[in-house]
């Protein structure tokens, strides 16, 4: 299923503030190029959500109070740390069930894109997958949710957001309704070392480019989820935070020879200057204005110390 991974690029920016009847209601989205992905981060006091169904998997986290809403026949009410999971077609409407309201991530899937990541999990074709239930409590997912929102609205790389959607389309599917389906059997220890280094050989030639996990599973000849567990299992981390390492060193280099910091940011694959700043402190501890300024200063006291002749 390596052909046709999904890519998801830079997406659109929010849409911004949108108002629904209370002055503390606000609503951000963003949606993927191909749409195929969309993401929305919302509070609510006073909105009451009409009943309506998506023609996606609609996977949400509630972050705090408590929304209340009717599915499938009964009541249901999601507080904070839950996951509501709602499959295609599944009629719904959402209202708060406590003063202060709600806050919550939702992210959509197009159907083929979780059938798809799933049929690389287990090895088979998938058909489509149908929630048992509408809340789900489940730490892991809702864990996983919140890193994947945050990726697709934030200033993270292709591969990071691949990476972290293969990982909720697994977590997900062990709340699928019916028998889970197995997945294909583990890698040796001597074909997982391999493709792991394949992956390592990839990366080091490609990070500054826009890879998907997908490319890199095709890259390794193997599923993306063997290629992530083997990268992770040999050298401790995602292929994406190797990557990142990686586009850093690239950038030390740069801004060692004198390049500009938005230079450094934009040809070693950096989304812009503030993301490459981020990340670099974060690494180094400074920033990479200071690194770069660093190389002057050494210079000079390198000449102040030399014995006069």
């Amino acid at each position: 299923m390596n052909a046709g991974a999904p890519r998801i690029l830079a997406g659109a920016a929010h849409t911004g503030w949108v108002g629904h009847g209370e002055p503390a209601d606000w609503a951000r989205y963003w949606r993927s190029p191909d749409g195929r992905v969309e993401a929305m981060h919302a509070h609510f006091r006073g909105h009451v959500y009409h009943r309506h169904s998506h023609d996606t998997y609609s996977l949400g986290l509630t972050e705090t109070g408590a929304q209340g809403f009717t599915c499938r026949g009964a009541g249901h009410v999601s507080t904070a740390g839950l996951v509501m999971a709602f499959n295609p077609d599944d009629p719904h409407d959402g209202h708060a069930a406590a003063g202060g309201g709600f806050t919550y991530r939702m992210i959509h899937l197009a159907p083929g894109l979780l059938t798809g990541l799933l049929a690389d999990l287990t090895g088979r074709p998938a058909a489509m997958p149908l929630f048992a239930a509408p809340v789900i409590a489940d730490p892991a997912l809702a864990a996983g949710l919140r890193r994947l929102h945050e990726s697709l609205t934030g200033p993270a790389s292709p591969l990071e957001r691949s990476e972290r959607l293969t990982t909720v389309a697994a977590l997900a599917a062990r709340h699928e309704a019916g028998p889970r389906q197995r997945g294909p059997a583990a890698l040796t220890a001597r074909d997982g070392a391999l493709t792991a280094d394949r992956v390592r050989a990839f990366l080091h030639d490609r990070y500054a480019s826009q890879a998907t996990l997908g490319d890199v599973a095709a890259a390794a000849g193997c599923s993306r989820f063997a290629a992530y567990r083997a990268f992770r299992g040999r050298y401790g981390l995602p292929p994406s935070d190797y990557e990142r390492l990686l586009r850093l060193r690239a950038a030390r280099r740069a801004l060692a020879a004198g390049s500009a910091v938005a230079d450094a940011a934009a040809m070693t694959g950096f989304a812009d200057q503030a993301h490459l700043t981020r990340w670099f402190r974060r690494c180094y501890g400074i920033t990479p204005a200071a690194y770069r300024a660093a190389g002057g200063a050494a210079d000079l006291r390198q000449r102040n110390d030399m014995p006069q002749l």
